[in-house]
Order: structure tokens, then C-alpha cells, then sequence
């Protein structure tokens, strides 16, 4: 089981106390009352989905034995334009740099994190559309 505390600190700041050990910040924007001294909870959703499956395609390119410089999935997402402005639809972009990146090997472990281990795409598959584009070398992958 996971857990995480999260607790007011004032204004419309919350610090989260995680199972790790470790702690973040949350706030809103001033408009809303925030100080601005962390992220948006939306904000970190993103976060969430981009280091979760960052994570699984780092792990299952290394087990290939695909050896990489760089990986970053950069992602947009659409919310609902009324309460609770749930996320509609996610664009993701897997951008891999190496020397010999085998295409059919990143998309591999691109779906094999989307459809079975991600535990956060999981999360957001049920509710939302998840759409993802690999590139590779800043060139997208067909």
C-alpha cells in the first residue's frame, strides 16, 4: 500500500509528506489565493505520467540492452472546460537520443509501458484518451 499526507500550511499551500520519505509543495497561482510556491496539483498529474512511464522505458530499453544518451516525454493535456476540468485527452512525445536507436525496440518499450506497467497511464486510461509519438533523434518515429 502507498500513502502520502497532505497537509495545509496556509493561503491555499499544502505540503505533501510521501511514502518515500521525501516532501513537495503545492500551491495556486496568486489570482486564486496562492502564493505560487509549488506546483499545481494538475501540474505534478503530468509529472506523474511522464516520470512513471519515463521510468518503465529507461528500465525496459537497458534490459533490450539499447544503449541511449538522452529520454524526455514531453506531454500536453486537454481538460474538460467545467468542474471538475478532469483531463480529457493526453498527447505524449517520447524523444530518445543515441547513436543506434533501434526504432521497433523503443516502440516496444514505449507500449510496453503504456499498456501494462505505467501504473499512472493505467490510472488515466480509464477516464481519459492517452495518445503517445516516440521521436528519435528529434525525428519522429512512423
Amino acid at each position: 500500500m502507498k500513502e502520502a499526507l497532505v497537509s495545509w500550511t496556509g493561503g491555499m499551500s499544502f505540503r505533501a509528506h510521501l511514502d518515500s520519505g521525501h516532501e513537495l509543495v503545492m500551491d495556486a497561482r496568486p489570482e486564486v489565493g496562492g502564493e505560487d510556491k509549488g506546483p499545481r496539483p494538475s501540474e505534478l498529474l503530468l509529472a506523474a505520467l511522464g516520470g512513471c512511464t519515463g521510468m518503465d522505458v529507461v528500465s525496459i530499453l537497458r534490459k533490450m540492452r539499447v544503449e541511449f544518451d538522452k529520454v524526455e516525454v514531453a506531454i500536453e493535456a486537454d481538460a474538460a472546460p467545467e468542474h471538475p476540468k478532469s483531463f480529457t485527452h493526453f498527447r505524449m512525445v517520447y524523444r530518445v537520443t543515441g547513436a543506434e536507436i533501434d526504432p521497433e525496440k523503443m516502440k516496444k518499450a514505449v507500449e510496453l509501458s503504456e499498456e501494462k506497467y505505467c501504473v499512472v497511464a493505467g490510472l488515466f486510461r480509464h477516464g481519459a484518451k492517452l495518445e503517445y509519438r516516440i521521436e528519435i533523434n528529434g525525428e519522429p518515429l512512423a
